[in-house]
């Protein structure tokens, strides 16, 4: 598809199959308020900047960004897009991501030091077990 300027547009089937999504998921975007598209009709029709943002807002969710952090940061980029305080932002949201991060990874590693201690412990006792050294 594309608009009389001979930008590309897009219906919300082809997104879907574009980023492996649902239809669905595109328009609870849309209700969330992080895509705008304009409408023919009964038909959504998305322009790049509405698939840029969907590849920003799945970007945000691997990262671990809510959809309200991402909103955040559009909103501050719809008004001013050059701005230094969305920049910030986003500087300052990857740092508390980053430290959430470093403390899953933390307790992760406790957990497996805790299972291997388990794991070994009931090889010990298995083995003895069979040796019959235990009653």
């Amino acid at each position: 598809m594309s608009t009389p300027n001979n930008d590309p547009t897009y219906a919300i089937g082809e997104l879907a199959r574009e980023f492996d999504i649902t239809p669905r998921t595109i328009r609870f975007y849309e209700e969330q308020g992080l895509l705008s598209p304009t409408r023919t009709g009964q038909n959504r029709v998305y322009d790049n900047k509405d698939r840029v943002r969907l590849k920003l807002i799945l970007r945000g969710k691997r990262l671990g960004f809510s959809l309200a952090e991402v909103k955040t940061l559009f909103d501050m980029y719809d008004s001013n897009p050059n701005s230094a305080v969305q920049l910030e932002a986003m500087l300052a949201m990857t740092e508390q991501k980053r430290a959430v991060l470093n403390q899953q990874l933390e307790d992760i590693k406790m957990l497996m030091t805790e299972l291997d201690d388990v794991e070994a412990r009931c090889i010990e006792e298995l083995e003895q077990l069979k040796r019959g050294t235990i009653a």
